[in-house]
């Protein structure tokens, strides 16, 4: 019986060095895209763009206070999506995903309501992968596309 516990032990501490897993503070990625919207609906729609180069920032607050407690920043890629790791549990806090600046300057202006998406980054929660998707979070265009007008139009049939 003692022989199995070690055996057991010894597995545990094998697969813990192996897997280079730090169990006493963990890590998240945050994982999203940052998008232009070139229609100016205040959503994403198949007109929309996606920014390669945004900057974004993971912006973790106390709840009671308000203060932040942690910050990490991160580019977006080609295809406009961004992976921000964040280190330790933030369990007594709130986190959101920040959007900071575009480098389009045609597709600048923050998008009310879409520049910032709050996510849960705490083991706590029953989620069993350390990836938290945020959701997306956008620019607003300067000028509408011409395409915009018929897309828009489909939106707005509506079946009786």
């Amino acid at each position: 019986m003692a022989k199995l516990s070690l055996m057991v032990m010894v597995s545990l501490c094998v697969v813990l060095a192996v897997s280079g897993r730090d169990l006493a503070r963990p890590s998240y990625n945050v994982i999203g895209r940052v998008y232009c919207d070139t229609c100016k609906c205040g959503f994403e729609t198949p007109a929309s763009t996606y920014i390669a180069g945004a900057m974004v920032r993971v912006e973790c607050r106390h709840m009671e206070t308000g203060d932040v407690t942690y910050t990490a920043e991160g580019v977006t890629d080609h295809t406009g999506s961004y992976k921000i790791q964040v280190v330790d549990d933030h369990e007594d806090e709130y986190c959101e995903a920040v959007l900071l600046r575009s480098p389009q300057s045609g597709c600048a202006t923050l998008e009310p309501g879409r520049e910032r998406a709050r996510v849960v980054l705490s083991h706590n929660t029953g989620i069993v992968t350390n990836n938290r998707i945020a959701n997306n979070l956008g620019f607003k265009s300067d000028t509408v596309l011409p395409e915009c007008a018929p897309l828009l139009a489909l939106y707005q049939e509506v079946d009786d």
